[in-house]
Parts: structure tokens; sequence; C-alpha cells
């Protein structure tokens, strides 16, 4: 495994972003039901986009890691604390299709919890979720994200934690 691992999780490697993995992330974001997760508009991605999104990234010391199966080394997703305001952390996670509903989301956010506290001192995380997106709700909730209002738009719920 040519990752360069920064932490871990019992079953889950979180590396930096790589463009060895670009492919893996084009799959990804190119995958309808993966896409209508996390964003309102269907689009489709080259792996220049997705090359150039991996570069713009890294140069922007972005807080975003790709999660590697420790079993298998099969990539699972991507999680990122996207925005840092009055040190709450915005986070957001994609997972391909075929790593969901293995509990991958709930391990992994967990991990970024602790990462959170303990590495970047943040005093909570909040995250915005589509309505629609039930299965997604639950993890949150079974992690202890309240619903704390309407998100971005009128399609998202607002959920937060707090140390």
């Amino acid at each position: 495994m040519d990752y360069e691992i920064i932490f871990e999780s019992e079953r889950i490697y979180f590396v930096l972003l790589t463009e060895t993995l670009a492919s893996d992330y084009l799959a990804m974001v190119n995958d309808i039901e993966v896409q209508k997760f996390i964003s309102h508009k269907r689009k489709i991605y080259t792996l220049e986009d997705e090359i150039e999104w991996v570069n713009e990234k890294i140069k922007d010391n972005a807080i975003i890691f790709s999660m590697i199966e420790k079993e298998t080394n099969e990539f699972i997703g991507n999680i990122e604390i996207m925005e840092i305001k009055n040190n709450i952390g915005e986070i957001g996670i994609s997972i391909i299709p075929k790593k969901q509903n293995k509990r991958f989301g709930q391990e992994a956010i967990k991990r970024l919890i602790d990462y959170s506290f303990v590495n970047l001192n943040l005093d909570g995380l909040d995250l915005n979720v589509y309505n629609f997106n039930s299965r997604g709700i639950k993890c949150y909730e079974k992690i202890g994200f309240v619903k704390d209002g309407i998100g971005k738009t009128e399609e998202d719920i607002h959920m937060s934690f707090k140390k």
C-alpha cells in the first residue's frame, strides 16, 4: 500500500488524498447512487476534473482523508472537514455503494470526531444532510448528532455534535 496513513480505526486506514486514487474518486463521484446524496445537480466528471480537484485540495491543505479498508486494501470513500467556523467543523462523507451498509460510515465519523477533538482541538462538528437520506440521518443520530434546524436549503437538515 503506497498511501500516507494519518490515523486509523478498527477496520479503516485514513490516508492523505492522492492522485493514485483519482480513478476511484471519479467512479464514486460519478455514481448516481452516491451523487444523489452529495449534490442537487447531476454532473459527469472527467479524470482531468478529478485530478484537478485532488491537486486543489492538496494545495489548500484541506482536511480530507480517503478511507481504505484494512482487510482488503480497497477504497471505501472520503471523509472531510470542509470548513471550520467558530471552532466547529462541518463534515462530509461519501462512501462507494459496494461499501455501504457495512457500518463504515459510523466507524469513520466516530474516528473523525476523536481526531477533530484531540488533534484539531475543535469544540464540535456539524453537517447538512438531505431530508430524504434516512439512512444517513439514522447513522448520524446513532453516533450522537442531533437535528437542530434546516440546513443550507429547505431540503437539508442541519445536525450537530458537541464535545
